[in-house]
Order: structure tokens, then C-alpha cells, then sequence
């Protein structure tokens, strides 16, 4: 076929992500960062997602460090990271001096690629992300949040990419979340795409439902321009193909993929042991690894079934599994089709198992399901009945600005609130993202008494 076609690699970001939470550390990473800058990636995605939350959270590490400390070292290849738009690497919207000083920083420390997705496709989400993007100097992949479902057909998402390139963007990435993306399908969709929008174009998909691989040739063969795949240590099941299995695969059909199998098995011989010790300490658990059909059957990504499971098995009500599966197609359609990626897989999760438990539809709602429904995430990619907004918000009218517009600027405030112990502006902003975790982390590294209990002194008088 004589196409070249590049690989992003996604070990460090969405390949450990899928399988272990996110619980890598810096130091598993910087010993073998350089062969991977050498190995002939396009990318290397190392940031964004919920590394930022597991670095502060769980590993007691800087994220901007870890960035700057992985940019010293890779000086071939572009690092990407990957943004919520309006809601970066957090759990809200943010106002859009945030959103500016965010991506600014991110570039300057050392991101070249900033692929930016909103979990609504609302384009409006997306805006500023783009223009800080475009302003810092910066490549903008938009990132389309593939789903199936009546609205989403292939001429929705071609209209969709027209309007992101209008908006701005440098590349458009298909971003299948949940790995339901049928190689057919995909073969259309890159085809359409690529007569539409003059801009490169980069597949991810996931390997839950078992035809990732499969998928990967059709969109190759349709002309992707790039694709996501994670090294065979941190690769299969709810995170990407392996990245040396596919690359063989489409080197031997006649695709040049600019890799070099040699140092792919280094940073393999890297991981493995890397990714045994997890397996050790219990953190990465064998079912992630599992092909899971139910995937294509109920759109659910892989991530989302487990969370599922766990939640009924704590509260011994695992007997309703299957009930709830069924529902999340129901509870999705009734709220206007949204795809199922961060935020809204979890609150489609939690609104199906409520309305299982319950035994009557939005008898219980979340509030996040009813800030959705005011219109406070975003437009719905298909309208909502008036019976379903009745049920959920009364006669209280959905907003239909933007929702940021309703925000104040706030990182004055923020910088403010966190004046003892923020040293620089990435401080501020790691404490925007998670206020109470990010002010404890800087604390501690401010204060070494921050966290430590005050001690009750009590004095006993003897009388004798």
C-alpha cells in the first residue's frame, strides 16, 4: 500500500490509566524515557487525563514536575496530554482565565499536543482550550468523543469536524473511549473524514470489546493519518492494542510505521517487571485484562462495567447486574444520548443503579444528573423530553448560554486562598484542580507540621 501511517504511545497516560489506575510513578517512567524518545513514536502521551489527580492524590508527586522531568529527557518526540476543555484535568467547569492560564502552563512546561475533548461534544466547551492552545503555541488536536446511538451517525460527526476545524484546531482525533467503534464503521467514518476536513487525522480507540486490532486495519486502510497503541506490558483488555503487535502487523500489509522493533522490546523488558509488581501488590486486577463483548452490546466502556459490579457487590445487590446494564442504555437515551466518558459515564452508572434500586425512574436523582439536565454541562447531543425534565427539575427552565459564561474569573481568588503554601502559578493551579487534596500536598511540602494531629496534653495532679 506504500502509506505511512505513526503510532502515539500511550503507556504513561491512558495505558496505565486503563489498567492500574494511574498509580505509575515518576520513577518507573524516567529510566526508560529516553529509548522511547528513540524508539520512532509520533507522540509519547505522558500528561493530562487523571494523572494530574493521581499524582497529588495517591503518589505525593508534583504533576508539573513529572512533566518537566520527562521533557528534559525526550528531545525527539512531541509529548501530548489530554484535556477535559472547560473542565481541564478536573470535575467542573472552570471560567475561562483558568482555562487560559492552565493550557499556557502546560505548553511552557513542556506539552507540544494538547488533545481537547468535552464529554458532550459541545463545541462551545471547547473554545477557549483551543485559543490558549493556539496562543501558547501549541498543536490542537480536537478530539471528537465517539459514541453510537440514533443521533450519532456518521454525518453527525462529520459536521462535527468541520466545526472544530473552523474553531481552530491543528488535527482531529476520534476519541472511542469505550472501544465500540466496528472496523467497518471506522473505515466509513475516516474516509468521510478525511474528504472533509484537510487536517491529520488520529484513531484511539480501546480494546475492550476484543476488535480493537481489527478496527485499527480498517481505519489504517481508510487513511488515518496516526493511531494509539500501548507497549505489550500495559496494553490489551480496557487499555489500548500493543503497540508492537500492530505495528508488525501493519509493517508486513505495507504500511511504514517508523518504529524500530529493537528498542520496542526495551521498553517492553522495561515494563513487564513494571507491570508484575502492580499485579503483586493487587492494583492491577486480572478482569481489566478481560475481552468484555457486553461492551458493544450496552455502549458501557470496560472502566465503567467494573465500577458498576463493585458498587452492587458493596451493597450485596450484585444479583442486579444485569438489570442495571440494561438500564444505562434507557437512562441515556431518556437524557439525550450523551456519550459515556468522564463525567457523564459515572453519572449515567449512578442514575441507572438508582433507578434499579429504587424500582421507579429518577425517584432518586443525583445532583449531577440534575445540574446536566439545567444545562449547566453543556447542550445534550439530542433534546430532552419535557416529561423527563418534569421528572427530574420541576418547572425550572435549563440555562442554554454556554456555561461558562456564567462563571466569574476566579484565579485571583484561588491564588489567594492558597497564598501560604503556593510557590508559582502551577501551585495555584494544581490547587484549582483539586482544592483539598492540592492544598494538603503543597502543605505538606510548605509545612512539615501541616498533617500532623495536635496532641491533647493532660496534666494529672496526684494528691497524697
Amino acid at each position: 500500500m506504500g502509506k505511512h501511517i505513526r503510532l502515539t504511545e500511550t503507556v504513561l497516560r491512558d495505558g496505565q490509566q486503563s489498567l492500574i489506575a494511574t498509580r505509575m510513578p515518576t520513577s518507573d517512567m524516567l529510566p526508560i524515557i529516553k529509548t522511547m524518545d528513540e524508539a520512532g513514536f509520533h507522540a509519547l502521551e505522558v500528561w493530562g487525563g487523571a494523572t494530574f489527580d493521581s499524582c497529588v492524590r495517591y503518589l505525593n508527586e508534583d504533576p508539573w514536575e513529572r512533566l518537566r522531568q520527562i521533557r528534559q529527557e525526550v528531545k525527539k518526540t512531541k509529548l501530548q496530554m489530554l484535556l477535559r476543555g472547560q473542565n481541564l484535568l478536573g470535575y467542573r467547569h472552570y471560567a475561562d482565565d483558568v482555562v487560559r492560564a492552565f493550557v499556557e502552563k502546560a505548553v511552557k512546561n513542556g506539552i507540544d499536543i494538547i488533545r481537547i475533548f468535552d464529554a458532550l461534544n459541545d463545541v462551545r466547551n471547547l473554545q477557549t482550550a483551543i485559543q490558549a492552545t493556539k496562543e501558547a503555541d501549541g498543536h490542537c488536536q480536537a478530539a471528537i468523543s465517539y459514541t453510537t446511538s440514533t443521533v450519532h451517525t456518521v454525518d453527525y460527526f462529520v459536521r462535527l469536524a468541520k466545526e472544530l476545524a473552523n474553531t481552530g484546531a491543528d488535527s482531529i482525533c476520534i476519541k472511542d473511549m469505550a472501544g465500540v467503534l466496528t472496523p467497518q464503521t471506522g473505515f466509513e467514518l475516516v474516509s468521510r473524514l478525511k474528504d472533509a476536513v484537510d487536517l491529520p487525522l488520529e484513531v484511539h480507540t480501546h480494546a475492550t470489546s476484543g476488535i480493537s486490532e481489527m478496527t485499527y486495519l480498517k481505519v489504517a486502510e481508510a487513511g488515518a493519518d496516526i493511531i494509539d497503541t500501548a507497549i505489550s506490558s500495559f496494553a490489551g483488555g480496557t487499555s489500548q492494542p500493543a503497540t508492537e503487535s500492530v505495528a508488525m502487523a501493519l509493517e508486513e500489509l505495507g504500511f511504514s510505521t517508523g518504529l524500530s522493533q529493537t528498542k520496542l522490546t526495551e521498553i517492553a523488558d522495561h515494563f513487564n517487571p513494571v507491570r508484575d509488581r502492580f499485579r503483586q501488590e493487587g492494583i492491577l486486577n486480572p478482569k481489566v485484562k478481560d475481552i468484555e463483548p457486553k461492551t458493544l452490546r450496552y455502549q458501557v466502556p470496560g472502566g465503567m462495567l467494573s465500577n458498576l459490579l463493585s458498587q452492587l457487590t458493596e451493597q450485596g445487590l450484585q444479583d442486579k447486574y444485569e438489570e442495571v446494564l440494561a438500564e444505562v442504555p434507557a437512562v441515556r437515551a431518556d437524557l439525550g444520548f450523551p456519550p459515556l466518558v468522564t463525567p457523564l459515564s459515572q453519572m449515567v452508572g449512578t442514575q441507572a443503579l438508582m433507578n434499579v434500586i429504587s424500582g421507579a425512574k429518577y425517584q432518586l436523582v443525583s445532583k449531577e444528573i440534575k445540574d446536566y439536565v439545567r444545562g449547566q454541562y453543556g447542550k445534550p447531543p439530542a433534546p430532552i423530553s419535557e416529561d423527563i425534565k418534569q421528572l427530574i427539575i420541576g418547572e425550572e427552565e435549563p440555562i442554554t448560554c454556554r456555561p461558562a459564561d456564567l462563571l466569574k474569573p476566579e484565579l485571583s481568588a484561588l491564588a489567594e486562598e492558597i497564598s501560604d503554601y503556593a510557590k508559582t502559578d502551577e501551585d495555584v493551579l494544581l490547587y484549582a484542580m483539586f482544592p483539598q487534596q492540592g492544598k494538603d500536598f503543597l502543605g505538606r511540602r510548605e509545612d512539615p507540621f501541616y498533617d500532623v494531629p495536635v496532641q491533647e496534653v493532660r496534666v494529672t495532679i496526684a494528691i497524697s
